[in-house]
């Protein structure tokens, strides 16, 4: 069964919102990366979608490398968290103010 290309980039849209929509709304900063994910991985899926659309490798390529961008997204953002739990508990964004110098 094929999936249409309009299906496909409906759902995109759709996680690509939900992830906006977290990331505006939170104040926690694992929530925010999170989302970031999520809008990472709705691109994937349209890169995926419009690639099989066009019968081209391309943009299944180029998902790879937003995944390994993703990884490392989020291996600053844990740092971040690390840094920031170890001067205060918690992981509020307005207390990212305090890991200046």
């Amino acid at each position: 069964m094929i999936v249409p290309v309009g299906a496909v980039l409906g759902l995109s849209a759709v996680l690509f919102g939900i992830g906006v929509f977290g990331f505006l709304a939170r104040r926690n900063i694992i929530l925010m990366l999170i989302s970031v994910e999520v809008m990472l991985n709705a691109v994937n899926l349209s890169l995926a979608g419009f690639s099989r659309h066009l019968q081209d490798l391309r943009g299944q390529v180029l998902a790879l490398f937003v995944i390994a961008v993703a990884a490392a997204e989020v291996g600053v953002g844990l740092g971040l968290v690390i840094a920031l739990n170890r001067n205060k508990p918690g992981a509020a964004v307005a207390d990212l103010t305090k890991l200046k110098w």
